[in-house]
Formats: C-alpha cells, sequence, structure tokens
C-alpha cells in the first residue's frame, strides 16, 4: 500500500511538465494520509498546481474518516467514486520516495523507495471535490496502486502507479480514453527504483525532520 510519502522539491527537476502556480508546493519527509498535499491536474488545457486533501471524499461522504486515500488498480471500475473520477478527474502526485516497512525480528524496518537516480517520482492518482459548506470547496485525492515487481515485493506488495514524465500530458487530459489510461498503471521498471533503509523515527508521522529520510544502509537496486 502507500501510507507514507517523502516529498522533497520536485519543482528543480526540468523533466517535469510545466504547470501554473503562484505558491511553491507543500513539501514534507513523513506525509501520511489526511492531510493537504499539493497534486498536478490540468485545467484549460494547462497543467496547474492545486491543494487537496489525501483521502477521496466525494460530495456525498459524511464521514472524512471513510475517504480512501488508496484505490486499487485492477478494480477501478467496480466502485462509482472511482469509475467516474477516473474518466476525467485524474492526477499526479510528485514525491521524491514511498516509505515502507520490512518485517524483521526487531520489528519492522523501514524503507524509502526511490528512484535510483533520487528524480521525482509521478504517482497516478484520481481527484474529487468536496462541499465544506454552501460557498467553500475543497479538492481531494486518492492513490492508485499496482502489484510490484519481483524486486520490491520483499518489501511491500503493492505500491502507487508511477507516470512517465513523458506519459504525463496524456495521464491528465480530461479526454484521454478510460482504456488508454488504463493502461498507463503498470508496475514499475526493476531498473526505476531502489531502497534504503532509513531511521525507525520515521514510524510516527508526528516526526517531521528531513533526518528521518537519511538512509541508514545502503541502497538496494535491482541486478540481472
Amino acid at each position: 500500500m502507500a501510507g507514507r510519502l517523502h516529498i522533497d522539491d520536485w519543482t528543480r527537476d526540468r523533466t517535469l511538465p510545466g504547470f501554473r502556480s503562484s505558491e511553491p508546493p507543500i513539501l514534507t519527509p513523513n506525509a501520511a494520509p489526511r492531510r493537504w498535499l499539493s497534486i498536478l491536474r490540468h485545467e484549460a488545457g494547462e497543467t496547474v498546481l492545486r491543494e487537496a486533501f489525501w483521502g477521496l471524499t466525494p460530495t456525498w461522504l459524511k464521514v472524512l474518516d471513510h475517504a480512501p486515500h488508496c484505490a486499487r488498480a485492477e478494480s477501478l471500475q467496480e466502485r462509482p467514486m472511482f469509475r467516474e473520477a477516473l474518466a476525467s478527474r485524474r492526477c499526479l502526485l510528485p514525491v521524491s520516495g514511498i516509505y515502507v516497512w520490512q518485517p524483521g525480528l526487531r520489528g519492522k524496518q523501514p524503507f524509502l523507495i526511490t528512484r535510483t537516480d533520487r528524480g521525482p517520482l509521478l504517482l497516478a492518482a484520481l481527484w474529487s471535490r468536496y462541499a465544506l459548506d454552501s460557498q467553500v470547496s475543497r479538492d481531494s485525492f486518492a492513490l492508485i496502486t499496482v502489484p510490484v515487481s519481483a524486486f520490491v515485493a520483499p518489501l511491500s506488495e503493492r505500491l502507487p502507479a508511477i507516470i512517465d514524465s513523458r506519459q504525463a500530458a496524456t495521464w491528465l487530459a480530461a479526454d484521454t480514453a478510460t482504456d488508454h489510461a488504463e493502461a498507463l498503471l503498470e508496475p514499475a521498471d526493476r531498473e526505476l527504483l531502489g531502497a534504503f533503509p532509513v531511521s525507525k523515527r520515521v514510524n510516527d508521522p508526528a516526526h517531521q525532520e528531513w533526518a528521518c529520510a537519511y538512509p541508514v544502509g545502503p541502497m538496494r537496486v535491482w541486478t540481472p
């Protein structure tokens, strides 16, 4: 699954699609669900940056704690809240890493999964808008997860789907056919990702020091 994220300043990477924003993105070394993050989505043909609540919240949802923070790619068509968003409300969450936990004799060891070149990861997501009252509305989102490659499997059974920057505009465009968008939801290439152990302080989302993500061991990478 994807219960914790590392979000460094991804705007420095020129390979990402252009976006329009007067505000910098929300950065955090230890993001948990049920908080505000920065997503990319299309508006009037442009890619824009918007703050959104991590937990998909349709207008009819009454209990915020029931807002799902992830959706399985294989079952998006089975629930109306995901099916409707997949048709035209697709977005991306740029992150620098995804935390996972490996069971061990001394408890679970956290790892940070990143690109091997430490570039940003564009995570596939769906967004929705909900009303706080008759005059104020906010955006929300859920990540889309997929099964992992054999390289990542010892650390996690699922990860958010990663959209290649060259396919970002296609994923975001509202006129992209649903089946075409779903075809982009694939496990990441084995060569793309690496993982290294980090401090167990990251286990508590109250810890927001960047040192939470410092390596405490070597990076694991896929080798033929």
